[in-house]
């Protein structure tokens, strides 16, 4: 199920999954609700005494360590990105996202069970258009060797190379390059799970993340090869991943974005700085 681009859309029904978080450990419920025109996407915590409202905008990040977590007035809600690229192969602009916990469930560590949660809830055309953020000028940001950048182009697409020095992570498998229109989105990133390397797990639950994290949410890899014994999804399913979360990233400008995403080594940081440069540069962009 693919949105027609032409029109906003929202759900069909109320629709309801659970799941573990990765790094708060806790079982969460996610709840989809119809949404109107020019609404957006909205996540809901309805486990507080009054229930907060948390808008999917790139303006309201304040932690990008491992994951992209949304903060309004000290209420937060995590790990947004792999549903919010769900949203965008799916073309679905507009919804209220019932949270009952802190944090997104992780679910396989992919968007697939996103896109299976939004088609559960069908699609509906909405009496407005779909507007789009069309680059025409180059916006971008760096930190060390890492950049992003936005490139004006017809369509949305994306270059992102990682670099890991790992035997299981060879160099030609390091690179994605396509035009990633939704099915596109659908057929080649959104099955990509988010991976972490066993020797790094001790730290990191130390410090309070990846407490929900395991094989069944993760590819994980120890200094040699990967552990999971099903394997890769696809032999360069680490850069897919990677792409599955600057779509989401890139989603919290509010619309969907014609351009070329450029990067090498970019992350939830890096990606919401480029959000930020972009709206912090009304002349690098129009209305499409």
């Amino acid at each position: 199920m693919i949105a027609d681009t032409e029109q906003q859309h929202t759900v069909a029904t109320t629709v309801s999954a659970t799941g573990v978080a990765l790094h708060s450990g806790v079982r969460t419920r996610i709840t989809l609700k119809p949404a109107p025109v020019d609404h957006g996407i909205v996540f809901r915590r309805i486990d507080l005494a009054h229930a907060k409202d948390i808008p999917a905008l790139a303006e309201l990040v304040k932690e990008t360590r491992l994951a992209t977590t949304l903060v309004v007035d000290d209420v937060k809600v995590m790990t947004v990105e792999h549903f919010l690229a769900a949203c965008v192969g799916c073309g679905l602009d507009n919804a209220i996202v019932e949270l009952d916990n802190v944090e997104v469930p992780i679910m396989d560590g992919s968007s697939a069970p996103f896109v299976f949660l939004i088609e559960e809830a069908g699609l509906v055309a909405q009496a407005a258009p779909r507007k789009f953020i069309e680059v025409v000028k180059p916006v971008r940001v760096e930190f060390g060797d890492k950049f992003a950048e936005l490139l004006p182009s017809a369509s949305f697409e994306v270059d992102f190379t990682i670099d890991f020095a790992h035997p299981a992570i060879p160099d030609e498998h390091c690179r994605v390059t396509m035009d990633l229109g939704p099915s596109a989105f659908l057929e080649h990133i959104s099955r990509a799970r988010t991976f972490g390397f066993s020797f790094e797990a001790d730290m990191l639950r130390a410090i309070g993340l990846a407490q929900g994290g395991s094989m069944e949410n993760a590819v994980v890899l120890d200094e040699y090869k990967v552990l999971n014994r099903e394997g890769l999804r696809f032999a360069d399913e680490l850069a897919r991943h990677k792409v599955l979360d600057a779509v989401g990233d890139l989603f919290l400008l509010g619309h969907r974005v014609k351009a070329k995403y450029h990067a090498f080594k970019s992350g939830h940081e890096l990606n919401n700085k480029l959000c930020r440069a972009l709206i912090a540069t009304p002349d690098a962009w129009r209305w499409g």
